[in-house]
């Protein structure tokens, strides 16, 4: 098949989890045999074009720019929509493929001057993000989320739970929807590194411990419920570092939350790091902890799973169909600073547990979580969106 996804977010840039899976789909997908055509925004020191394993990738420059998030938005939607004008003239695309609401506008208007089926995956929504919608920009987005929605032939989600969300919050039919969860490459942690090299870096001694958060600094990912949690793993473990990658708007109250808590020498907010750092500190940490509020599926955790690393998680959204609480992790009440901490205090304490949870989510990666199986139940998306048309 002759695929046109449309991502605003691709290696290089990399802001949330779409990135990271619209390349180990669009790969996989070329690799698989179909014609895979990504239209994406340009980044610093990005070529323009490029082929990555089969996939055929074109950056879009963005002519003009704007402060303000959604105006922005709309402008590159613009230049992108021109970008799949130009490339349809060329190739007769099958299928059309939009990645959550920012890149709905360029979607649907393709969908209609070249007369081809739009399919969209949907990460996560509005008002699970934002807990409601509290401004005109969310109401807007929520809008565009439904539109999406709407002009699609089928809908994408990566869990039962967004599905429901979906079902609820936009009366979308259940038969429109297809559950497929997201993947991760495996193979990519199958490698030995230095612990000793890796702590020093972030000044942590080789005999302490490392309790590791991955993820944006923002109220949905819950960081600020592991930092009060803190004073009680520290009371049980001295030996521990908290290690949060990543950044956010709310990481200045976050530092001074942890600033004011007795645990300060105990953290290490090392910002974001490149995706071959993220995977030494991920092999080298003792537990990764996801106190998310709102995950609709929580990619994170099967890359935890697949380094090896046992994961705490709340017991939220994609997250609980994700984590096998007591087999492949340990799930955790979310808000819940005390909850947070009776699970790393858990898997801290107990080495023949941490490692049978280990066993057990590498076990489970491997039957579920493989790019090829994913890619081949997308491409059968596509053919069922086609049929129609």
């Amino acid at each position: 098949m002759k695929i046109c996804m449309l991502t605003w977010e691709f290696p290089p840039r990399i802001v949330g989890g779409i990135g990271r899976h619209c390349f180990g789909l669009a790969k996989t997908l070329a690799k698989e045999g179909h014609d895979v055509h990504v239209v994406t925004l340009d980044f610093p020191g990005a070529l323009a074009y490029e082929e990555i394993h089969g996939a055929k990738i074109y950056r879009t420059s963005i002519d003009l720019g704007n402060p303000d998030f959604i105006t922005w938005t709309f402008l590159f939607n613009h230049f992108m929509e021109k970008k799949v004008a130009t490339l349809g003239r060329k190739t007769e695309f099958d299928i059309i493929h939009i990645h959550d609401w920012l890149t709905a506008p360029v979607g649907i208007a393709s969908k209609h001057y070249l007369k081809r089926p739009l399919v969209s995956t949907i990460h996560s929504t509005e008002i699970g993000r934002a807990r409601g919608l509290h401004n005109p920009d969310s109401y807007l987005i929520n809008g565009l989320e439904w539109w999406a929605t709407y002009e699609s032939e089928r809908v994408i989600v990566t869990s039962n739970s967004m599905k429901y969300e979906l079902e609820s919050q936009f009366r979308l039919p259940g038969e429109k929807i297809d559950v497929i969860p997201n993947a991760i490459d495996g193979e990519k942690y199958n490698e030995e590194v230095n612990h000793d090299i890796v702590k020093n870096r972030y000044g942590i001694a080789p005999h302490e411990r490392i309790v590791l958060f991955i993820g944006r600094l923002v109220p949905q990912k819950g960081v600020e419920y592991l930092i009060r949690a803190m004073p009680q793993i520290v009371g049980q473990h001295r030996n521990v570092k908290f290690v949060f990658t990543g950044d956010g708007w709310t990481r200045d109250h976050l530092v001074r939350l942890a600033a004011s808590n007795g645990c300060w020498d105990k953290v290490r907010f090392v910002g974001f790091v490149s995706d071959s750092e993220l995977i030494d500190l991920t092999l080298c940490a003792d537990v990764l902890v996801i106190p998310s509020i709102y995950e609709p599926f929580g990619i994170v955790a099967l890359e935890g799973m697949a380094a090896g690393v046992p994961v705490v998680a709340s017991n939220v959204g994609g997250l609980a169909e994700v984590v096998e609480h007591d087999r492949t992790g340990v799930l955790v009440y979310p808000e819940n600073p005390g909850s947070i901490a009776w699970g790393v205090n858990k898997v801290l304490s107990d080495y023949g547990y941490s490692r049978w949870l280990i066993q057990n989510a590498k076990r489970k990666i491997e039957e579920l979580y493989g790019w090829e199986a994913v890619a081949k139940r997308t491409a059968e998306v596509y053919k069922k969106s086609c049929e129609r048309w």
